[in-house]
């Protein structure tokens, strides 16, 4: 590389330019260089994607490994304790995300039909009904209450237990041990405790199904006897996670950013109909789920540099999302804007699965929060707003609003 001076150790991750917008320095970054090398935590030099187009070519090129076990992914945020990776990680079955094709396509293909458009379309009432019953709820405490708690967190779960047929009172073990396990400076020996904890309620789950199957995704899962009791645990354990936690912080973001945006909160109030629109934003706008690792196979050609073989690539979808030359006046949230096309939900054969279903639970989501309290407010300062800059997912650990009760 050439002037290592200037280039970044560590990932800048301190929300200096505000809870919506990149750190200044990663934007600094795009702008004088948007595929830049970066020293990681080991040593490693590999490099950094800020910039929308090779971010999307990177995400598109199945020469950028996802997979652990052929190279050492270098980690960015190793947790105290955790010893220099000098060897590749074994690969963990059914974890798909983690895999390329054929085998990433071969586990993927079997979920598809769980997750499609019209299946999704179906789920609409339902999920809308789930949103109803948590603002009734809500509605009854006394405020200020912490929307995370009453509303962001328990929609998304409820949704996607039933989905899975995850018994919803199991929701606290598994919740409390997601956020260990997506603790960025957590521990070694509690981060894997938290996921061998959660591996080994969801092989009993998967067990349990393969035995007596019922009506959701994990026994129509279970009855394929090409899939092992291990690559189902792997896969129920990738969508458990991913489809409350991701959903869950952009519904409690999503709700802070059209607060501190409250001309564009008003305008959607009085049009609904803006809401397709307004969430393809705020799924731009925040890009929760930012960093991204591949791990080059072969000397590549990525943005005007070269990618040795054996680089650990790190993509910022925030970064991506917020790039001026794909989207006018980025760090500005526009309900209006024509957001599609951003990659929230990732791009390539590892786009996201539950696209839709989030898009389903966020309309929902969002629709009923505005319609049902047209007062709601922050109940602290918005500099008091305790953000998610410790975990992998980021968004808001609580969310303190309140409501004028007379005016509901």
């Amino acid at each position: 590389m050439s002037d290592t001076a200037s280039v970044p150790r560590g990932l800048p991750t301190d929300r200096d330019a505000g809870p919506f917008d990149p750190p200044r320095e990663i934007t600094r970054l795009r702008e004088v260089r948007p595929v830049s090398p970066l020293i990681f935590p080991d040593g490693h030099e590999g490099w950094l994607v800020t910039g929308y187009e090779a971010a999307r070519a990177l995400l598109a090129d199945t020469r950028f490994s996802s997979r652990q076990d052929i190279g050492v992914l270098h980690a960015l945020d190793a947790s105290p304790g955790m010893p220099v990776q000098t060897e590749p990680s074994p690969q963990i079955p059914g974890l798909f995300i983690a895999m390329d094709p054929p085998d990433h396509t071969r586990l993927r293909r079997k979920l598809i039909g769980a997750f499609t458009v019209r299946r999704m379309k179906e789920l609409e009432e339902h999920i809308a009904e789930i949103v109803e019953r948590r603002l009734d709820d809500m509605e009854r405490m006394a405020p200020p209450v912490d929307l995370v708690q009453a509303f962001a967190l328990p929609v998304p779960s409820l949704v996607i237990c039933e989905l899975l047929g995850v018994p919803y009172a199991d929701r606290d073990t598994f919740q409390t041990n997601s956020a260990k396990f997506l603790l960025r400076d957590q521990p070694l020996e509690e981060k894997m405790g938290a996921y061998g904890a959660m591996m080994g309620y969801l092989a009993e789950l998967a067990t349990a199904k393969r035995a007596e199957p019922g009506d959701d995704i994990l026994s129509d899962l279970a009855r394929d006897e090409d899939l092992g009791i291990e690559e189902l645990t792997g896969i129920s354990f990738l969508l458990l996670l991913a489809g409350h936690e991701t959903t869950a912080n952009v519904l409690a973001l999503g709700t802070f950013a059209l607060l501190e945006n409250p001309g564009q909160l008003a305008e959607l109030r009085a049009n609904p109909e803006l809401m397709p629109d307004a969430v393809e934003e705020l799924m731009r706008y925040l890009s929760v789920a930012d960093i991204f690792y591949r791990y080059a196979t072969e000397d590549i050609e990525l943005g005007g540099e070269t990618i040795p073989e054996g680089s650990t690539v790190v993509v910022s979808l925030l970064a991506a999302n917020h790039d001026p030359l794909r989207f006018d006046n980025p760090d500005a949230l526009d309900i209006h804007r024509k957001a599609r096309g951003h990659l929230s939900f990732g791009h390539g054969v590892h786009q996201c699965l539950g696209q839709q279903l989030a898009r389903v639970e966020m309309r929902a989501g969002f629709a009923g929060l505005v319609r049902r309290f047209p007062t709601l407010r922050l109940a602290v300062a918005p500099g008091d707003v305790p953000l998610r800059t410790d975990m992998n997912i980021y968004g808001v650990h609580a969310l303190p609003v309140t409501w004028t009760e007379s005016a509901r």
